[in-house]
């Protein structure tokens, strides 16, 4: 799989310009197979360093190698993946605060998904 199509990373480009904003994350990247979760709000100029939420067994803000991710080698010949239908929607803030909460960043996702959906629904 291809972990960053052209368009994220040119939003991910963006965002990285524009330093110390609350960005919404671009991005998810996860393990299929086990621990693991990265939520990307920004790259930096070199096309490798990437910020966010990263949450291997705690969530925490910080930079992480794209590079790094792609050369993961999983069993059945798997590796890291972008979860296609993630749309962020939340800032980045809320998100790390909803992760350190709840104690990972999938369960704050359930958590603040959960939460939206009446405003979703027009309810």
């Amino acid at each position: 799989m291809i972990l960053l199509t052209d368009d994220l990373r040119e939003r991910l480009l963006a965002n990285g310009r524009d330093r110390g904003a609350d960005h919404v994350p671009v991005v998810k990247f996860f393990n299929p197979l086990g621990e693991g979760v990265w939520l990307a709000t920004e790259l930096d100029a070199d096309g490798d360093t990437l910020f966010g939420l990263a949450d291997l067994g705690s969530p925490e803000l910080g930079t992480f190698s794209l590079e790094e991710m792609a050369s993961i080698l999983l069993p059945f010949g798997m590796g890291i993946e972008r979860d296609i239908l993630f749309t962020g929607d939340f800032p980045i803030s809320v998100w790390a605060e909803a992760a350190r909460q709840a104690g990972s960043i999938r369960a704050a996702e359930r958590i603040l998904y959960r939460a939206a959906s009446p405003q979703r629904s027009g309810a």
